[in-house]
């Protein structure tokens, strides 16, 4: 018998080397991803009770490139005439490989092809999550129809849609170019970070929490800076999601209520991720220019770093978010910046920071920024202001426990005036 678990992580582990294999082999992305997805069902069936094979990847390998061979005849017999794979490898017989032995190029790793590939800027950016999750991280159709909130066959259609435009795209299985490939990168990184923010304040539904998300992003974020251990933004990425995810446990209270970062319990947060994530980004801003994800990390350390919230280095993090700011401008830098100055120079210059995103339409009566303002209004004494901003920021968000956090917020202002 097998650890269930043992095997989940063993299967997320080999899903993109087996899925690698077979699309630089046979192209057909659409098909042969469906062909890993019956492979890791039918190993999540029987490998708890049979054990694990003693070459996993090369069981899979098989038993998906006999899925596809079956499809391939099947369609053949139907259609009565050739199909791809003849024209897809010539010299490719349809007969799957030994178990007890891989082919002579099931050494290379192809997890970093496969995340450009997902990352395909001919898909939406839903989609390239979606996909990312399905084809590199292992999760099954259900697991990210849960995670997401929506039914199984939606997301089965959305991943479907996904597929079929990157095969219309005429996208091959290659790393792009190396002028393409800075850019593409930043869509990888970006996509892993939507992943993780996903998972760690869910943007609807009743839990604060998706540690499934969560957990899979930092692991995919691991297999990249394995790949790719000289990228300080990697490196950066990594670190931000170690450092951020450490305070999940003193995040939610009892009732499963947000509690915020001031009020959390330090003694909770995951000293191990907190260490391991303040090494990262020491290093990597030892020999990288700073980027958007390294300052972002930088952040979080010295967050991590304060004994309390009272110890917290404001002007440093200030001066952070003003480089960050420079370097990467947004709406939610400039959100995050005006709480550090407020705490420098006082709430009314946090303030005047978020008058300008009253303007801007993708900030314009979104709940984040009226819960800062409510967090500022408060700070200036301004009770009732800060007590409709807090109201306006919980009808705005689809997330129940910040809901509930902004509601109580208002209802603790309301009984103090």
């Amino acid at each position: 018998m097998t650890d269930d678990r043992t095997v989940e992580d063993l299967l997320r582990t080999l899903a993109p080397q087996v899925l690698g294999l077979l699309v630089r082999r046979h192209g057909q992305f659409d098909r042969c991803e469906d062909a890993v997805q019956e492979a890791l069902l039918a190993a999540a069936t029987q490998w708890p009770g049979q054990g694990v094979p003693d070459n996993p990847r090369a069981w899979l390998l098989t038993v998906a490139t006999r899925r596809l061979t079956d499809e391939w005849r099947s369609e053949r017999a139907r259609r009565d005439r050739e199909v791809a794979v003849a024209l897809r490898e010539p010299a490719y017989a349809g007969v799957a490989p030994a178990a007890d032995a891989e082919p002579a190029v099931a050494d290379a790793d192809d997890t970093l092809t496969l995340l450009f590939l997902c990352c395909h800027p001919a898909l939406a950016p839903s989609a390239q999550v979606a996909l990312t999750l399905r084809a590199v991280g292992g999760l099954s159709t259900a697991q990210i129809a849960r995670a997401h909130l929506v039914p199984e066959a939606t997301m089965s259609q959305r991943i479907r849609r996904a597929k079929q435009r990157i095969e219309g795209a005429g996208a091959r299985f290659s790393l792009p170019a190396p002028d393409e490939r800075d850019e593409r990168l930043g869509t990888v990184l970006r996509v892993l970070y939507l992943i993780f923010n996903e998972g760690y304040t869910a943007s609807s539904g009743p839990d604060l929490h998706r540690v499934e998300l969560t957990g899979e992003a930092i692991r995919l974020a691991r297999v990249l800076h394995g790949l790719l251990p000289g990228n300080g933004e990697v490196a950066g990425l990594l670190a931000l999601m170690l450092l951020t995810d450490a305070h999940r446990a003193a995040r939610v209270g009892p009732d499963g209520e947000l509690v915020p970062l001031a009020e959390q319990d330090r003694t909770r947060w995951d000293r191990t991720a907190i260490a391991a994530g303040i090494a990262l980004i020491t290093e990597a801003l030892t020999w990288s220019p700073p980027g958007p994800y390294q300052l972002q990390a930088a952040i979080a350390a010295v967050h991590a770093e304060a004994p309390t919230a009272a110890a917290t280095d404001w002007p440093q993090i200030a001066a952070l978010y003003r480089l960050l700011a420079r370097i990467a401008p947004n709406p939610m830098v400039t959100l995050n910046q005006a709480v550090a100055v407020a705490m420098v120079d006082g709430p009314r210059a946090g303030l005047a920071l978020l008058t300008p995103l009253d303007a801007d339409e993708r900030t314009a009566g979104h709940h984040r920024l009226a819960a800062v303002r409510a967090h500022l209004l408060e700070l200036a004494g301004e009770l009732a202001a800060a007590r409709d901003a807090y109201l306006a920021a919980a009808r705005g968000t689809t997330s129940l426990p910040e809901q509930r956090y902004l509601e109580l917020r208002a209802a603790r202002l309301a009984a103090q005036r």
